[in-house]
Parts: C-alpha cells; structure tokens; sequence
C-alpha cells in the first residue's frame, strides 16, 4: 500500500515532493522572499550602456561590477568590424566549424589570439564556460591526475569531474600541495594542473613562478584560465606570463571572450598538435555550432584596439590601485592585490544583499555574491572598476561602498 501524502504534499501538483521539486522549491522560495523584502537586485533589465553607467528602469546608475575592464564596450572599431561581419556573413554560420560552420573569420581570429598570446594556434568555443569543459574533459580519461586550486572557476571544476580522471583539490595557491598531490601520481598516468591566473572572486593572482616549477619537477601540463587576467595583468595585458616575465611557459592558455574582449566565446591556444586534437576531438567543437560572425569579428577588432590603445591597461590598472586605497582608509579590510577585482566580504547572505541594495538606491549598480556561488559566510560585494571610469568616478564608487558598508555592518556589530 502507497503512503498518503504528508506535509511535503505539493499542492499544485497533487503528488508527493521529491528531491527534485525541493530543490527548485527553495530556490523559489528564496527568490520570493528577497523580492517581496526589496533586497532582490539580481536579473535586472538594462535598457541602454553609455561608458560606465547603465539605465535600469529609467534610472542611471554607475555601474561597480563590469567585467569590461578594457571598457571596450562600444568601442566604435568594434562595433563597426561586428556590423560589416553580418553584412558580409550573415547573423550565423551553417553549422559546425568542422563541416559546413567554418569561415576565414573564425580561422583569423584563432590566428590573432595565437599571435598576441604567444602560441602556435588556438581554438575557440561557444563560451569560456565550454572552453573549460570541453578541453579538460577532452584531455584527460579514467587513470589520470588533475590537480585543482580549490577556488578555480566552476567551469574548471566540471571540467575536472566531466573528464573522470583522479581530481585532487589543493588548498587555494598552494604549490607545496600540488607538489605532494604530482608526488603521489602513477607513472604511466596523464597528469595536469589548471588554475585561474586572477581569481574572479578574490582577486588576486596564482603564484605562477611556483606552479611552473612544480609542474617542470613532475612533468605535468599547465593549464591557467586567464578570463580576469587578460588586459588587467602585465604592461600591455598580455597575461600573467608578461607579469612574471616568464613568456611560453604555460602549455594551455585559456580565456573567455566576453570580458576585456567586449564579445562572447572562449579560447585555448598551445601547440599545434594540441590544437589540431581538440578540433576533432572535444565534443563542444565537433558538436557546437560556430560562433556568430558578428561575434568572431568583435573579437578581432578588440585585440587590435588593446595593442593600438595601450592606455587602457594602463588606466585599469591605475583605477584599481586608486580604488583599493580609498576602500582601505575608509576602514575596509581590502587587500593589495593588482588587480580591479576587489571583494568586500559581508560574511552573511543577508548582509550581502543589505548592501547591495543601500549601492543601488544611492545609484551604484553592484549585485551581491551569496552561496552557493561563494561557501556559507564567504558572501560579499565584488567592486569591480575599469578602464571606462574616470578618477572621479572611482572615488564616488570608493564613497559609496564605504558609506553602506558601515550603514549594514555597523547595526550588526552593536547589535
């Protein structure tokens, strides 16, 4: 006989809730209440982008969480290359790159990025988030090793778990721990280790020197995912290899496309032969339609813009040491890393979503980070600033982001 139905009786349904149903159920539940409370600053419709502001709901507000750190989002060249693509080409391709989806765009981009990065070739996918998936996942098989930073991207991580080899989560930029982790692989097994270059939630930068010469003592691949380091990190933003003055020492060089390059997709770029294996070999590429012209051609222009106005590495790089100083007089425990990702940890949810909202009503746009997608008690505010932003506009964001860090934090300490 059937149990009948008890407490967790879904009445919309009629039927008895399952592990499913719950999970979606807190998820809506959560949404409502944040919603009905105002604290819900999540999914907002932006109607129009000018410089470092957007308009949301009639209102213009200075936006503190962009990953345009270029600011290159609507950069004229840019917009005019995406334009002449879909006149030329069309909105879309005919399918795959590997059958009927190839055009000399997508062949001359792959072209550029190996150029500025120093490789021999690159692919590009769909997303950064695929790029991840599809290369680690496409490398790596049952018997091998991958050694992770435990706070790399969540794309890294799936990647990790997609491809079933061995996967070892080393404290965050711990190269003593990897060592142990590559001490302790088989002899035979195909041994890898993938860090972020800039952590996108922290903000601060792998210990490359070190990761290098682990991997060099074990004969492991290096994989670093440079999607927040590209045009933030070295003289020209080249990366890290430029920051550490270590050029070619990375065998699989990764970005997205969508963040200092104003597109969408991702990259890898190394050697030839590894290039010419993920072609035919990792799914996301033989199985995902190309990406749109419009969007290869963005990315074109973009890495002619970077190097013909060197300026705007220079200019995010000068806001965020301008940025950081002001949050760290104006009481908040910010460190000194070199670069525009600075996370202003709140500790509770609540807390998190409490500030956000005071940055939005006084007229800054800066969604709150809460788990999952950061652990219990990590969540925070990441203020970010770019090269769009003028002196002036840094200092306001610095004002404000003080202003309601102590509005919301200083009730909770009397309290």
């Amino acid at each position: 006989m059937s149990s009948p139905p008890d407490d967790r009786t879904r009445s919309r349904t009629g039927r008895r809730e399952d592990p499913v149903d719950r999970r979606i159920r807190e998820i809506d539940e959560r949404v409502t209440s944040l919603r009905e409370h105002a604290q819900y600053t999540y999914l907002q419709p932006v109607a129009a982008v000018e410089g470092a502001s957007v308009t949301i709901d009639g209102r213009r507000l200075l936006l503190a969480s962009s990953y345009s750190y270029l600011g290159l989002l609507g950069h004229p060249a840019i917009q005019t290359a995406a334009q002449a693509a879909i006149e030329h080409y069309g909105t879309g391709t005919h399918g795959v790159r590997l059958l009927a989806g190839n055009t000399d765009l997508h062949d001359r981009l792959e072209q550029r990025i190996a150029a500025f990065v120093g490789a021999d070739a690159a692919v590009v996918y769909s997303s950064g988030y695929l790029t991840n998936v599809a290369v680690i996942s496409s490398l790596l098989g049952k018997g091998d090793l991958v050694v992770c930073d435990k706070l790399n991207h969540a794309s890294i991580v799936d990647g990790c778990l997609l491809s079933r080899a061995k996967l070892v989560r080393v404290s965050h930029n711990d190269a003593a721990a990897m060592d142990r982790a590559l001490a302790q692989a088989p002899g035979a097994a195909g041994k890898l280790v993938v860090v972020d270059a800039v952590f996108s939630m922290d903000g601060d930068v792998i210990n490359l020197p070190a990761v290098v010469e682990t991997c060099r003592r074990h004969d492991a691949r290096l994989m670093v995912d440079e999607s927040h380091s590209l045009g933030v990190l070295g003289a020209s933003g080249r990366g890290i290899e430029e920051r550490f003055g270590l050029p070619g020492t990375i065998g699989l060089k990764m970005s997205s496309l969508s963040k200092s390059i104003p597109s969408a997709g991702g990259y890898i770029a190394g050697d030839d032969d590894l290039i010419t294996f993920l072609k035919h070999a990792s799914r996301a590429f033989v199985f995902s339609a190309a990406l749109p012209p419009a969007s290869a051609a963005a990315a074109l222009t973009a890495f002619d813009v970077i190097e013909a106005e060197p300026e705007r590495v220079a200019r995010v790089q000068s806001n965020a040491r301008q940025l950081r100083a002001m949050l760290r007089r104006g009481g908040l425990p910010v460190r000194d890393d070199p670069t525009p990702i600075i996370p202003v940890i709140t500790g509770s949810d609540d807390a998190a979503m409490q500030m956000s909202r005071e940055l939005f009503d006084r007229g800054f746009f800066v969604p709150p980070v809460v788990s999952p997608a950061v652990p219990p008690g990590a969540a925070r505010l990441r203020v970010t600033v770019t090269a769009a932003h003028t002196e002036a506009e840094v200092e306001a964001i610095a004002a404000a982001v003080v202003e309601a860090w102590h509005a919301v934090t200083a009730p909770a300490v009397s309290g």
